[in-house]
């Protein structure tokens, strides 16, 4: 099999440019195979063993998995991080919102509320100094996904099963609260891509057309208590609801509520202080 039979077949899922960086990426992941070395033929010379995961991978990739948990990791910023179907993979904005926080939080206790795989408690603990790091997840796969994480990549995380939508009854805890949350609708799932629809988990996608803000409603709620004094509070947010959430996070009692855009210049990231 030739790069180009590699990618080819892809095309009517991706489009040909996405299609040779999915394939180029998974044989830099999986195979350990340089760009130059694919380019001058290094697929046709795979072992026969590689040849048969390679047209293992090839057929999830057909039927529309995405190539991330087809090669099991993600990138997220500097590093790679396992997924798996239980957790949502890592996005580039994301990490755009970790180099925020890095920018502008106190040191001290950093709680993140549903950590999935771990990419933002796991990248504040390593490159922020003077941090505790807490993680919650509502899921048990996701925990454990997240532990791997942390350990592998060496950072120190306190991991703990919670619900975000149930949270305890602390008082002045943490320094830093932060959060990507559900927030797509239901509504639009009809613009959503077929690999995010039937793969990703929709625990960690959507919540209900009648209350598209109840994540940051709870989260909000319990930031004020839970926060220390001048705590901040960070979001990751649907784009579409970015005022209302603003709104939202001004009437529940913060100051200072700062809308941030990402790299694609969407409303998508907030800061609030206690």
């Amino acid at each position: 099999m030739t790069y180009q039979e590699l990618w080819h077949p892809l095309v009517p899922i991706y489009g040909e440019r996405e299609a040779r960086a999915v394939a180029m990426w998974l044989l830099e992941v999986s195979f350990a195979l340089s760009r130059t070395s694919v380019m001058c033929g290094a697929v046709d010379q795979l072992s026969n063993v590689d040849a048969e995961r390679l047209q293992s991978m090839m057929n999830r990739l057909l039927n529309g998995e995405p190539v991330q948990y087809v090669a099991g990791v993600a990138d997220f910023g500097p590093r790679q991080f396992r997924v798996a179907p239980g957790v949502l993979i890592p996005r580039p904005e994301t990490y755009e919102l970790c180099q925020w926080i890095m920018e502008t939080a106190p040191c001290g206790a950093l709680l993140d509320i549903g950590t999935g795989s771990g990419c933002i408690a796991t990248t504040l603990a390593l490159d922020m100094k003077g941090v505790q790091v807490t993680a919650w997840d509502v899921s048990a796969q996701a925990l454990q996904i997240a532990a791997e994480n942390s350990r592998r990549l060496g950072a120190s995380v306190c991991l703990e099963q919670q619900d975000a939508l149930s949270p305890p009854d602390d008082e002045a805890r943490w320094k830093v609260i932060v959060s990507n949350p559900p927030y797509i609708c239901e509504n639009e799932k009809a613009d959503m891509e077929r690999h995010v629809l039937d793969y990703e988990p929709s625990l960690a996608l959507f919540v209900p057309d009648e209350d598209p803000l109840r994540f940051y409603h709870a989260i909000g709620s319990y930031a004020l208590k839970a926060l220390d004094s001048d705590g901040q509070l960070f979001f990751e947010l649907n784009a579409m609801y970015a005022q209302e959430t603003k709104t939202l996070l001004e009437k529940t009692g913060f100051g200072n509520v700062t809308l941030r855009e990402d790299q694609f210049g969407r409303t998508r990231f907030l800061k609030a202080t206690k």
